[in-house]
């Protein structure tokens, strides 16, 4: 269980919300799960919500599943990373990624070119600030310029290093996941088999031209799971959610590797035509199963092993296309329950 990560969704309003986060990332803890995660869109921060599990918790890993380092400047990630990994005393991993040259453009207002120069430079600043109790940082780069001298006392971190995982689909953010990260976020869209043709070696490439070694790094997977006492239910709620990413031309190479690129192309004429039901309809059933995992509960734990062997670490994640806050809490809940030795409260 320990390698098995839960992406944490929680329902209410206010202060309900995260006592309600709280109580799920204690639960995990409890059922034997290594980590816990939380992510970050346009209306939700990754930071806070990663303090609330924080305080929560007592063994688990905390980490951001993923956060837009594109969103802060080097200066506040690292402050923020610095406060986070001591309020949980060494448990914090960092998961940034930059999201689409759309996103970069228009939701966090930065030039959307060359995001895994952007991202091996944002990883090289951190590092830099890192070590700040060490003296004035100065950089000057492509995407960021910064000239730092502590003006108080700065104390060292509570590590000698964060663990920092960026995320990569495509090649070349791969390679350089592998030249300046601590591990690999991969997508759930990613499944075994581009894992072992696209995705381990670039992670070799990027090694060789970084001359570092692998070892110790972090090979993530992520897989969503849908859960139900009805399958059929289960898995067209699954199809529903790998139809939401299929259009993306970010995963062509996915749907040719498994020979899917016809499903893909008629996935995206049902996008375009604003047609749901066509969309996930044309999800075929071979890459249900290969991305995620919906089955019933009694199966889901043999299912979910089988899956966690081709990575590090496996985080499983409720398909929230579609849902509400409150079902999405209850799909959290469910895999959770499906997951938990007998006996573990809940």
């Amino acid at each position: 269980m320990d390698q098995f990560g839960l992406t944490i969704f929680s329902a209410g309003r206010g202060a309900e919300r995260f006592r309600r986060a709280a109580a799920l990332a204690r639960d995990a803890e409890a059922a034997g799960f290594g980590a816990v995660w939380t992510g970050e869109l346009y209306n939700r921060s990754a930071t806070i919500p990663m303090a609330v599990l924080a305080q929560a918790t007592e063994r688990v890993l905390i980490g951001s599943n993923i956060a837009y380092g594109a969103g802060r400047s080097p200066m506040i990630w690292a402050a923020e990373a610095r406060d986070l990994d001591e309020l949980a005393e060494g448990r914090i991993v960092l998961g940034l990624g930059n999201g689409t040259r759309g996103m970069l453009e228009n939701w966090l207002g930065v030039s959307g070119e060359a995001p895994a120069a952007r991202m091996a430079e944002l990883v090289e600043v951190l590092r830099k600030l890192w070590r700040l109790h060490e003296g004035p940082v100065h950089h000057d780069g492509r995407f960021y310029n910064l000239h730092l001298a502590p003006t108080a006392e700065t104390p060292p971190p509570w590590r000698d290093r964060l663990p920092i995982w960026a995320a990569g689909v495509n090649p070349l953010m791969v390679r350089t996941a592998a030249r300046v990260a601590d591990g690999l976020v991969c997508h759930p869209m990613t499944t075994a088999e581009y894992l072992t043709e696209v995705i381990r070696p670039q992670l070799e490439r990027g090694a060789a031209e970084a001359e570092r070694s692998l070892d110790g790094f972090v090979v993530k997977g992520i897989r969503m799971c849908a859960v139900d006492d009805n399958e059929e239910v289960a898995r067209r709620r699954l199809a529903f959610a790998i139809a939401q990413y299929a259009p993306s031309r970010v995963y062509d190479r996915l749907f040719a590797l498994h020979g899917w690129t016809a499903h893909q192309e008629k996935i995206h004429a049902a996008a375009k035509a604003q047609d749901l039901d066509a969309m996930t309809a044309a999800v075929p059933d071979e890459a249900i199963d290969a991305i995620g995992i919906a089955c019933t509960p009694e199966r889901f734990a043999d299912l979910a092993a089988r899956h966690a062997n081709a990575f590090d670490h496996l985080n499983l994640v409720a398909p929230v296309w579609g849902l509400s806050a409150e079902r999405a809490e209850d799909a959290t809940r469910r895999i959770l329950t499906a997951m938990s030795p007998k006996g573990t409260p809940q």
